[in-house]
């Protein structure tokens, strides 16, 4: 055990010490219960950080949330959830699930005291540990939904809307197309609004528009049209030939060409992991059912 490890336990017994002494006779006699308590407080902080230079994240996560428990029971609920917030950052680096648990317990401190937005950046946090290390998407989606909901009562759109686009990239990849639609469709209508992001309403129509066509041919054609009506610079672009074009092939049961297109769009364009895995998807449905239309 190095030395910093040693004074953090010994900073560990002393507040445990100063708790217990507080709980006795005499603390009940005497009074001085709140020295007591911001002392302990001290000492817990001063321990977590010790643990922290000494990479012990597990003791410095546990010594932060005894400083939030300390905080809450003395009413300084924003310490509180500070202090959760701080274990949460230990326990990030071993174990994803307490330090999930520690950001819930801090979500609810701040949705009490009115604070969304931090609440909502939370949420997030959260659905970053699900799509990492916890690869569950089901749960990071729901995370990712609150997050939106609260960003969206501060009227934070544009924060609401990163949090929604994510959202709809994993409601695709769980194969929910109907509800990715909605949201690229939602997001591009709210991109149009704006003369700054006008131009971003180009990569979340072509989204949307590959997930009709996951589903059923004839939806991503009347899509382009719809896509285009609203936002006419969408059909000079290279993602709306590109699905024009794949289009056809298919409704021509011509699987090499389609493999012809995507690879030739790609050679200028790289298409990242989440269009690959949809196209291949769209791909292997025309292998498998050739006269789906």
């Amino acid at each position: 055990m190095g030395d910093n490890e040693q004074k953090a336990m010994a900073l560990m017994a002393e507040a445990e010490k100063k708790l217990t002494t507080q709980k006795g006779f005499f603390g009940q006699l005497f009074g001085g219960g709140n020295n007591r308590l911001d002392e302990a407080l001290d000492c817990y902080k001063r321990a977590a950080n010790m643990f922290k230079m000494a990479k012990n994240w597990g003791q410095a996560g546990r010594a932060f949330q005894e400083a939030a428990s300390l905080h809450s029971k003395g009413g300084n609920a924003h310490e509180s959830a500070t202090s959760y917030v701080d274990a949460s950052n230990c326990f990030k680096k071993i174990d994803p699930n307490e330090a999930i648990a520690c950001l819930m317990k801090a979500i609810e401190i701040y949705t009490e005291m009115g604070r969304f937005s931090i609440a909502a950046k939370h949420h997030q946090a959260i659905a970053e540990l699900y799509e990492g290390e916890g690869n569950d998407l089901q749960r990071a989606v729901q995370h990712y939904e609150s997050a939106a909901d609260y960003f969206r009562g501060e009227e934070s759109t544009s924060s609401a809307n990163k949090c929604m686009i994510k959202v709809a990239q994993y409601a695709a990849q769980l194969e929910d197309y109907d509800k990715a639609i909605q949201i690229y469709e939602q997001v591009a209508s709210s991109c149009l609004d704006s003369s700054l992001l006008k131009y971003s309403a180009k990569e979340y129509f072509f989204r949307a528009s590959l997930c009709h066509l996951s589903v059923d041919l004839l939806n991503a054609q009347h899509a382009l049209e719809k896509y285009s009506q609203q936002y006419p610079a969408f059909q000079d672009s290279r993602e709306y030939k590109l699905v024009k074009d794949l289009c056809e092939h298919l409704e021509e049961q011509n699987i090499e060409g389609f493999t012809d297109t995507v690879k030739d769009y790609d050679s200028i364009s790289r298409l990242d992991q989440w269009y690959t895995t949809i196209l291949l998807r769209i791909k292997k449905q025309a292998n498998d059912n050739p006269d789906l239309r």
